[in-house]
């Protein structure tokens, strides 16, 4: 439910950037945090309340998220171009590789409802250290851009500072899963 909720909350989100309503964006962008961060901690708190739909939909709801923040940053002209593109370019293969692994280790029959069952898991992806890293970077450059316009330091040397940083911990994170590809994915062995 709460990743549910995230997901809701990135239309919205991207709304409000581009409707250049920074003040309610940053409201709603700490809320979409908070529940990332409550789901994170009940998964690992409360056992029964894991589940192999809820560990498909959180890193979903993430890359929407991180997706439609960006492209809408973007827009209002807070982010720059490239720096958008490669974020997205980078997420567009991490989900390829990930369809990919999926059916490679999906059984045979291999059917389209059995690939696209989310309860249904073969196999599970474990980020490496730098993309964790990557990812709060990429949420400290949203916030940081969307506070930019409300704060007003939207030409601030330390935000394009923060831009190369965070495209440095990108292209270090796609080459980490690239480099590391097979140890990130761990098969389930019991499907």
């Amino acid at each position: 439910m709460l990743s549910m909720t995230r997901i809701g909350l990135a239309p919205v989100l991207g709304y409000l950037i581009i409707e250049e309503d920074f003040n309610i964006a940053l409201g709603v962008f700490a809320l979409a945090g908070l529940t990332d961060l409550l789901d994170g901690f009940i998964a690992r708190n409360w056992a029964n309340q894991k589940s192999a739909l809820g560990s498909a939909l959180d890193p979903l709801a993430d890359k929407i998220l991180i997706s439609i923040l960006y492209v809408s940053l973007t827009y209002a002209d807070l982010i720059p171009v490239p720096l958008t593109y490669m974020i997205i370019s980078r997420d567009v293969m991490l989900i390829a590789a990930v369809f990919y692994v999926r059916y490679r280790t999906l059984p045979t029959p291999r059917t389209f409802a059995k690939y696209f069952n989310p309860c249904y898991a073969t196999a599970r992806l474990k980020p490496t250290f730098i993309s964790k890293v990557n990812t709060a970077v990429q949420l400290i450059l949203v916030a940081a851009s969307l506070a930019a316009p409300v704060f007003n330091y939207a030409d601030s040397i330390y935000l394009q500072i923060l831009w190369c940083f965070t495209a440095l911990t990108t292209a270090a994170s796609a080459y980490s899963y690239y480099h590391y590809g097979r140890k990130t994915v761990q098969v389930i062995k019991d499907r």
